[in-house]
């Protein structure tokens, strides 16, 4: 085998001129490894295991001064040799396309996995040991080949996936840690960005490494990277980022743009990060941010709630960089918002939906556009009182999360738009009467904590609602408690009694 020629090399008895036979015969027996590993015709059978095996003798017989001792030309030697290797070694433990939704072969990929790791193990430490080798200059160079594979590597397998096994997270975890020691890096972020002002960081690198694997023909061969970048991306945060939008924003674009609902997520989930740590001047130039916000629109269309969910997160958060392009000039109108054309669509799906998980999730995010929009939510008040009425008649479940919400969206509202609360005084307060009755008479359904939350929260908006009528709604109340026999009802209107015209309120 390979292993026998560098094994009867002079440099086994202390050669005295390692210079001059041990380099190129050590860097053949590695590049003929290389070759085992990744020529086609040792893809079936035993023979890359039995590569895998030569190479863990070839890296375990080896000192670590000779093992990164370069040719004298600085691309080319033994750390380029070990990059080559380290990236065939990431490669080999990859997992298949066909792994994607199949579970038959993970376990494969994990044994092979926690194979490789610990080779890589072996490697890194024998780094660790030329980094403070006085005779060993050259752990640098071999260094800077050998992390962004060996990080791939390192998350492909860390990461909680179908493909990993306890064994094989535990492996990758350990090289991951090992990696980090040995670059002198507190964590990963400070591995990607650079610890300080002064280190340029890896993460360009890394990038450089996964953008052959994330474009359109080639991002599902491997159903791993899409895991490695979202992953890697969410470790940088401003002001690093900004820097690097050009590699990071069509690859997520790219993810959130499949037909599959957990890469739609996935992608979203990259252009939220994006939107949080990038400058609004940045995003709005060569009109990113629009290529966003029409990217992830239309997937308010699908019936998924944790992808719509993720979709209303990230929007809420772009409208203040969209909303920095418009310009209102004080003579005229407002002109229509983003926000404005997302809480209308929402508004539509709202109203006929009978999905108790898109309820819910549509009536927790409707206070944050209520709150984005102020008093321009006037515009919204017709549709938004008919999803208002019609969600405080439905009952949510024990949590009954869709009617809390709703039941702030209305105090937010009031608050907002309080000219235009007191005529529409009778509608909303036979809707909280209603739920107030209703809540209070349910026997057993609902724990008694929600229903408190419940009341209280309905309580607060009948407080809003007599501030915003002038007091009203205690003169109509009044009429009501001399013949309301339910201690919780009763309870509901004297707190409502008892707060003064005007006077603040702790619970509002």
């Amino acid at each position: 085998m390979e292993l026998d020629s560098a094994q009867k090399t002079p440099w086994r008895e202390g050669s005295s001129l390692p210079g001059e036979c041990f380099p190129s015969t050590l860097e053949q027996a590695f590049s003929k490894v290389l070759h085992r590993l990744t020529s086609q015709g040792a893809r079936r059978g035993s023979g890359r295991h039995v590569a895998l095996q030569d190479l863990g003798a070839l890296i375990e017989a080896t000192e670590c001064d000779r093992l990164f001792a370069g040719s004298g030309t600085p691309l080319r030697g033994m750390p380029e040799t070990l990059g080559q290797v380290a990236k065939a070694l990431e490669k080999y433990a990859a997992p298949p396309k066909d792994e994607e939704g199949r579970a038959d072969g993970h376990s494969e990929v994990a044994d092979k996995a926690a194979e490789v790791g610990l080779l890589l193990l072996n490697l890194l430490g024998k780094l660790e040991a030329a980094k403070n080798s006085p005779v060993c200059p050259a752990w640098k160079t071999g260094l800077r080949h050998l992390t962004g594979p060996i990080y791939i590597f390192a998350i492909t397998h860390s990461l909680e996936q179908p493909w990993a096994s306890p064994r094989s997270q535990d492996v990758a975890g350990k090289v991951l840690t090992l990696l980090l020691q040995v670059t002198e890096c507190g964590s990963v972020a400070g591995f990607l960005r650079g610890e300080n002002e002064d280190e340029k960081g890896r993460f360009t690198v890394i990038m450089g490494l996964l953008k052959p694997h994330l474009n359109k023909e080639s991002w599902k061969n491997n159903p791993a990277i899409k895991h490695v970048f979202s992953w890697t991306l969410q470790q940088v945060t401003r002001p690093w980022l900004n820097q690097h939008l050009e590699r990071i924003l069509p690859p997520s674009l790219l993810i959130s743009d499949d037909y599959q609902i957990e890469n739609k997520i996935l992608g979203v989930r990259c252009l939220h990060h994006i939107v949080l740590n990038v400058p609004a001047a940045d995003l709005l130039q060569y009109n990113r941010a629009q290529v966003v916000y029409h990217a992830i629109f239309n997937h308010l269309y699908a019936p998924e709630h944790d992808l719509v969910q993720a979709v209303l997160l990230c929007l809420l958060d772009l409208f203040p960089v969209l909303e920095k392009a418009l310009h209102w000039k004080g003579d005229a109108a407002r002109p229509t918002t983003h926000c404005d054309e997302v809480l209308q669509l929402i508004l539509t799906h709202m109203e006929p939906e009978h999905r108790l998980l898109l309820r819910r999730t549509y009536a927790r995010n409707l206070p944050a556009f209520v709150k984005r929009l102020g008093i321009l939510t006037v515009r919204h008040w017709k549709r938004l009182e008919r999803v208002i009425l019609g969600y405080l008649e439905v009952y949510d479940g024990p949590e009954e999360e869709a009617r809390l919400k709703i039941l702030e969206t209305l105090k937010l509202l009031m608050q907002h738009t309080w000219p235009r609360v007191s005529c529409r005084l009778v509608v909303l307060l036979k809707a909280l009467l209603k739920l107030i009755c209703d809540v209070a008479r349910d026997p057993n359904l609902t724990p008694e904590p929600v229903k408190s939350a419940l009341l209280q929260e309905a309580t607060d908006c009948l407080i809003v609602l007599d501030h915003c009528s002038q007091g009203q709604v205690k003169s109509l109340l009044a009429k009501i408690l001399q013949s309301c026999e339910d201690s919780k009802v009763v309870n509901c209107m004297r707190k409502v009694q008892q707060v003064s015209e005007g006077a603040p309120y702790d619970a509002i």
